[in-house]
């Protein structure tokens, strides 16, 4: 999909990284008639249904299924492997359970639960079938620098160059673009880290994923297509590197004795791999035409399974707010237009990630008066309400 122009090409908008965010950003400013170019490093592999299913997987809501329908890549998702989940359960101890499942506001399911490098593959199908968006790949930028108020250079490894009115950094929690912008981050590494692991079961597909609370950190099941699932084992940071030197084997031992019984033991160990936990938030997400969105903005604590969900819903506001001053085009670039998009997004994003911190925070002890409050509250959720609908229609991202 490499495309190469000539030294001063002048484009629309630069999105510097192709990734499931960064390709959504592409395709919905083209979509809007603008001329874009992608930056990426990376290619992801080509798909075949024979490959092991991939560690990086997605639980994409409600909301992130209809943008990418907008965007024109859910068709051709669809052509590929995936699960739909129809409910959620979290508990700590038995007996206080919160569930939420798709017939209890009458929808076909909740979201699907897919791998990361089929999302970005389906972006990057609909990117090639549209002519205003030229990719640069595998290439990394070498250098930015902004030519006057209204105009910034791009100048890649190999030495091409070209220039852009609106730059957007989607290139990742270690952003190049929001370091060049001088966008400050705040934020801290929690002290525990995380283990995926992929298992094969003896047990048909399943359509619910859940999450059980200890004072070492959660142990979650995502579904996958055919007999698979994911696991999720949140430890303490030592924790997760003596039991990532482990065979599959010995960790299936460890698995058995540390998992909740609901999980069923006729199981193997498939692949595994581990990574810390971080929280960051960018200061700000837009620096004169220069914005961030994605992990570039935020990275959040994955309890809930909300990071790509995040990074769409800004892809969406982005996108939504360019559109509403293109109209009049009235600088749909200028750091005016830029200032709406984060005043849509910043408060609901550090909303999510201060809820994912009082969990965190919350059951992340052993005290006894605040597992008893903890676990009557969980009970408390579980009753059908308005309140548990609204509820269960945010986390589809409605």
């Amino acid at each position: 999909m490499e495309q190469l122009k000539n030294k001063n090409s002048k484009y629309d908008a630069v999105v510097v990284g192709g990734g499931m965010v960064g390709a959504a950003t592409a395709i919905g400013l083209a979509q809007l008639g603008l001329t874009v170019a992608v930056v990426e490093a990376f290619s992801p592999k080509a798909y075949e249904s024979s490959q092991p299913l991939d560690l990086r997987v997605s639980a994409i809501s409600a909301a992130s299924e209809t943008l990418l329908s907008r965007l024109g890549a859910l068709e051709h998702l669809r052509t590929m492997r995936q699960v739909a989940y129809k409910g959620l359960e979290t508990w700590e101890i038995e007996g206080c359970i919160t569930r939420f499942h798709a017939d209890q506001i009458n929808t076909s399911h909740l979201g699907h639960i897919v791998e990361n490098r089929l999302i970005q593959l389906s972006l990057w199908h609909r990117m090639a079938q549209l002519e205003n968006i030229t990719l640069f790949c595998p290439i990394k930028v070498s250098q930015l620098a902004r030519l006057n108020n209204d105009v910034i250079d791009i100048i890649l490894e190999d030495g091409q160059s070209f220039s852009t009115r609106l730059l957007v950094g989607a290139d990742g929690a270690n952003s190049y673009v929001r370091q060049w912008a001088k966008i400050g981050i705040t934020g801290w590494d929690y002290s525990q880290s995380a283990m995926l692991i992929n298992i094969e079961t003896k047990i048909a597909e399943q359509d619910v994923t859940w999450q059980q609370f200890t004072p070492q950190g959660p142990r979650s099941l995502l579904p996958l297509p055919g007999n698979n699932a994911s696991l999720v084992w949140y430890d303490d940071a030592n924790r997760i590197a003596q039991l990532s030197q482990l065979n599959n084997t010995a960790l299936k031992n460890q698995i058995d004795q540390h998992f909740p019984e609901r999980l069923d033991r006729d199981f193997k160990v498939v692949n595994k791999a581990s990574f810390k936990l971080t929280r960051r938030h960018a200061e700000r997400y837009y620096c004169n035409n220069v914005v961030i969105l994605g992990d570039a903005a935020h990275t959040i604590n994955p309890l809930a399974g909300q990071g790509v969900n995040l990074g769409f819903k800004d892809v969406d506001a982005l996108i939504t707010t360019i559109e509403s001053h293109l109209q009049y085009d009235t600088g749909w670039w200028s750091a005016a237009v830029l200032k709406e998009y984060q005043e849509c997004r910043y408060r609901d994003n550090q909303l999510m990630m201060t809820a994912m911190d009082i969990f965190y925070a919350s059951f992340s002890n052993d005290i006894l008066p605040l597992k008893l409050l903890r676990n009557s509250v969980l009970k408390l959720a579980n009753i059908d309400s308005p309140i548990k609908k609204q509820v269960l229609k945010y986390a589809m991202g409605f």
